[in-house]
């Protein structure tokens, strides 16, 4: 295995790692920011205020983009299956 299959693979990896976690953290900033915002406006300081909003915003995040995301992440891993044979040799 050459330096560089190593460095494609760890590339590859955090790519993947990146467009999985990406649009489920980003719904969940926003949302957050939407509440604080919304909490300073009225002055209302409750701290759980903000869980139940960002909960189901990722929820409906993974239900519309999880069948592109499940497919990211098998397509990564039968690739990196089929390439084990040349990672060996």
């Amino acid at each position: 295995m050459t330096p560089e299959m190593v460095m494609s693979l760890a590339y590859q990896g955090m790519k993947v790692t990146l467009l999985l976690a990406g649009p489920l953290l980003l719904t969940a900033l926003a949302l957050g920011l939407l509440v604080s915002l919304f909490q300073a406006a009225t002055q209302i300081n409750e701290q759980t205020l903000s869980f139940i909003p960002k909960m189901l915003g990722v929820f409906g995040v993974m239900v519309l983009a999880g069948p592109w995301l499940l497919k990211l992440i098998t397509n990564f891993t039968t690739e990196l299956f089929h390439n084990i044979p040349l990672m060996l040799g």
